[in-house]
């Protein structure tokens, strides 16, 4: 715990800690100067698992060789979390020196990578001043949203825009999900899986038609042309690269999951069923709630409201009541709304993830209809 707490009171001190460099507009790039694209690894936190992307400008006779990062915020927003929640929080870019960059991520022991720029110095230059200009207009403050607006998103459309051409694409031949893409990330993060399996809406499930995350950025920036030139000729270069590590955690798992589930069927207590049943309908309202106030997108048209039917925390306001029938009513449609769920998964990405809560809730409203209606046997 003592780990924990220390890994994220440094994360916070690390975004609090950005120093600002500013260059003024004077200042002309040499021939020597580089523009690179810095990719940083994954790591095993959860605010770390999709890496990262910011941009590096070099230039040895001015001195310069800083950083610009599109990943930062204030925590002393007012409204900070209320703000965060409804989408309306504003990220913006910070600089810091190169040397700074590569000390944090040696210490968090994150693979960085980088990948020049094959642009002239005019471009470069361009560039460079583009994003001194953003940092000192205010430009640079964007509001995030997870898929549409980020630090990597962020970075492409700079470098599009400055360059003047969409160089930077998505170049897949595969038609993937949003869903899907961000699935190769969990790999020992089971409860991180389940969560953004279940709190994204609709939107996540849309076939992929641009880059948002880091290391996919790096593979799509070798297939990238400009001027029908490769943007990137000299490759991609190793900064720091580090053994993975396997997250391993006793209670982060399928096994605690499925071990839940198999417990609250088999006990079949009636108190705990109650609470079970109290604490889905509870999430199904949070889901709709964020679905009607947020601002981000992946959370609107979250059918998963469907298995977190709202309707089910009724069942703990009637427990202890005399007319049972209402019970019977709320366990049929649950039931009714679990198939129509069932069919919508169909061909998505978390089907599996979410089966066995499925099978439990199907179990237990099974249970409670047959309780207060007998011929609960003749409809099912």
């Amino acid at each position: 715990m003592k780990t924990f707490l220390f890994r994220i009171t440094f994360f916070f001190a690390l975004v609090l800690s950005f120093s600002t460099y500013t260059y003024g507009q004077s200042i002309q790039l040499s021939d020597q100067a580089k523009v690179s694209v810095l990719t940083c690894g994954t790591g095993n936190e959860s605010y770390s698992l999709f890496g990262h992307t910011a941009l590096r400008i070099a230039d040895e006779p001015n001195h310069v060789d800083v950083v610009y990062n599109y990943g930062a915020f204030d925590f002393n927003t007012p409204n900070f979390v209320a703000k965060f929640a409804k989408g309306d929080l504003d990220y913006f870019a910070v600089t810091h020196h190169f040397n700074d960059f590569m000390a944090d991520y040696t210490y968090e022991q994150r693979d960085v990578y980088e990948q020049d720029l094959d642009v002239p110095l005019e471009m470069k230059q361009k560039i460079f001043d583009n994003l001194n200009t953003a940092l000192t207009s205010g430009e640079s403050v964007y509001r995030y949203k997870f898929i549409d607006k980020n630090c990597t998103s962020m970075v492409i459309d700079l470098i599009n825009k400055t360059l003047g051409e969409p160089s930077i694409t998505l170049h897949s031949k595969q038609e993937l999900t949003y869903r899907s893409i961000l699935y190769r990330y969990f790999d020992n993060h089971f409860y991180e899986q389940l969560g953004t399996s279940i709190i994204f809406g609709s939107k996540v499930d849309r076939v992929s038609d641009h880059i948002f995350l880091p290391l996919d950025l790096m593979e799509n920036l070798k297939l990238s042309t400009y001027k029908n030139q490769k943007l990137v000729s000299t490759g991609t270069k190793t900064l720091l690269k580090y053994e993975p590590t396997i997250a391993s955690s006793w209670w982060n798992n399928i096994y605690t999951y499925l071990g839940f589930l198999i417990l609250l069927v088999v006990l079949n207590n009636k108190l705990f069923n109650q609470v079970y049943f109290f604490i889905m309908g509870a999430i199904g309202i949070l889901f709709v709630f964020l679905g009607f106030y947020s601002g981000h997108l992946e959370l609107a048209n979250n059918y998963n409201v469907l298995l977190f039917n709202p309707l089910l925390i009724l069942s703990f306001c009637f427990y202890g009541a005399t007319r049972r029938k209402w019970l019977y009513y709320l366990a049929i449609f649950s039931i009714l709304f679990l198939v129509v769920y069932l069919f919508m998964l169909l061909n998505k990405a978390h089907i599996l993830i979410v089966l066995p809560m499925i099978l439990a809730n199907g179990y237990l409203l099974i249970k409670l209809a047959i309780k207060h209606n007998k011929r609960i046997s003749i409809i099912i």
